[in-house]
């Protein structure tokens, strides 16, 4: 069973799985990897130097992962701005909310250009407040970008908001434009169309078994070897399972979703018309937006942990929330109580200990790179993974290969058990502090002592 929009894209695309390597061979690059990182980090290099040999690597079929079940928030890191100035400092700050902002409209530029049908609609997003404890939990935010001349919000007037949110759950809420919503599983599909047609060379069902470091470096497939003067590795929440190193650099956390069946009449009486993106302020946030045909997506994030960084069998399978879901989805949207769930799905979230992704060189290679931690919030910063690694392998001197994000992990979990442990631990105090803040209750100061571990790193699993 395919997630929802992954389903939904295959139905359209009738170009059928490639095939499996079979023999060796040799590529000036090889990509390990078919989802948006692999993907825009190979369309990046054939475009910008065409005759570059570039092989991926997909050990299922591309978009299997999360480019083809997250949300299809693609958001800027303007919500990050204060962990990246934390980390950066301002100047580097300000450079990386730009860009990430630029990476949403370089997202639609790429589907028109290639004529990638993504159902991308550059709509905004509206950050909100949902219970009475979330307002002005913006503001802060919100004053800094403002200060350094980078601010893309505005707040809205409560009955915009409520009306253009399509709920009046909504207490307060911040506009920017600076946002799209895309349908995942068809603008992965059309980036693999666009590689192909680019003449990038791509093995589906061909898993990476072992990378043999050196120059050139060789990565070992069940029935062939790929010899390449550069790797890259663009496996997301699988690195930590392949590579120990990473075991303890990020947590694999679910984002749980569910989609209605269509129902564009009810949406037009609640003013839910548009693409926007709308978030409320939790630690795990609420996030929806409607689709094209008329349906709501709405999901959450923070829920199944994995012990170890181990891929369980849940990712696969339709949500276990799928009840709290419906339940919240009914909290938002009295008139879509009754209305029929098309389909439920979650899956594997790597989050960095910053909530921010890390790239660099694997073990201090100069010829195999990595990229991952996005920590739920990828679909518009995969377009600056893909900068990042295309910049490092071209061996270029650019803003992007002098950014402190090359320097890979930031900061490490607990080793296990206590990671797991914890994880539990302070996932169930916020689900008690939202719990009584939803219900006009003081939180205990234990449980929002503990939520502030989740809450340094900021939002996570939104897109």
């Amino acid at each position: 069973m395919r997630p929802y929009w992954l389903d939904r894209a295959l139905a359209q695309d009738t170009s059928g799985p490639c095939p499996a390597l079979q023999q060796d061979t040799q590529a000036n690059v090889c990509i390990v990897g078919g989802g948006y990182t692999g993907l825009w980090t190979a369309i990046m290099l054939k475009e910008q130097n065409p005759e570059i040999d570039v092989v991926i690597i997909e050990a299922d079929i591309c978009g299997a992962g999360a480019s083809g079940r997250n949300g299809g928030c693609a958001l800027s890191w303007s919500a990050k701005y204060f962990t990246l100035e934390r980390l950066f400092g301002v100047e580097e700050a300000v450079r990386l909310v730009k860009a990430s902002e630029q990476s949403i409209y370089a997202i639609g530029e790429f589907c028109k250009k290639y004529s990638v049908d993504a159902d991308y609609r550059l709509d905004g997003t509206l950050y909100t407040a949902s219970n009475p404890a979330q307002v002005g939990a913006t503001d802060g935010v919100i004053a800094a970008l403002e200060r350094n001349g980078i601010n893309s919000f505005s707040k809205r007037a409560l009955v915009d908001v409520q009306s253009m949110a399509g709920s009046n759950k909504h207490l307060e809420g911040w506009f920017s434009p600076a946002a799209a919503s895309v349908q995942p599983g068809k603008l992965v599909r059309g980036m693999r169309r666009v590689a192909l047609e680019l003449g990038v060379r791509l093995y589906e069902g061909t898993p990476m078994r072992e990378l043999e470091e050196g120059k050139p470096a060789t990565v070992v497939t069940p029935h062939g070897r790929v010899k390449a003067d550069r790797v890259v590795l663009a496996m997301n929440a699988w690195m930590a399972r392949a590579f120990p190193q990473f075991e303890r650099s990020v947590a694999i956390v679910s984002s749980d979703m569910i989609i209605t069946e269509p129902r564009p009449d009810l949406l037009k009486k609640m003013g839910l018309t548009s693409g926007v993106s709308v978030l409320d302020s939790r630690i795990f946030v609420h996030y929806y937006h409607n689709t094209p045909d008329g349906r709501i997506m709405l999901g959450k994030g923070g829920n199944t942990f994995a012990y170890g960084g181990r891929m369980l069998p849940v990712f696969d399978q339709p949500s276990p929330y799928e009840s709290l879901l419906c339940s919240t989805l009914a909290e938002f949207f009295p008139d879509f109580k009754g209305v029929a769930i098309e389909s439920s799905w979650n899956g594997p979230s790597d989050r960095s200990a910053t909530g921010l992704p890390f790239f660099g060189q694997l073990n201090q290679s100069t010829n195999i790179f990595y990229g991952f931690g996005y920590s739920g919030s990828g679909v518009g910063p995969c377009h600056m993974g893909g900068q990042i690694l295309s910049s490092m392998v071209l061996g270029v001197d650019n803003e992007w290969t002098r950014s402190p994000l090359l320097k890979g992990p930031l900061g490490y979990f607990p080793p296990e058990p206590i990671r797991y442990l914890g994880s539990l631990l302070v996932r169930n105090a916020i689900r008690r502090k939202e719990n009584a803040e939803d219900h006009g209750r003081r939180p205990r100061r234990l449980d929002i002592g503990l939520a502030k571990f989740a809450a340094a790193a900021g939002k996570a699993d939104k897109g």
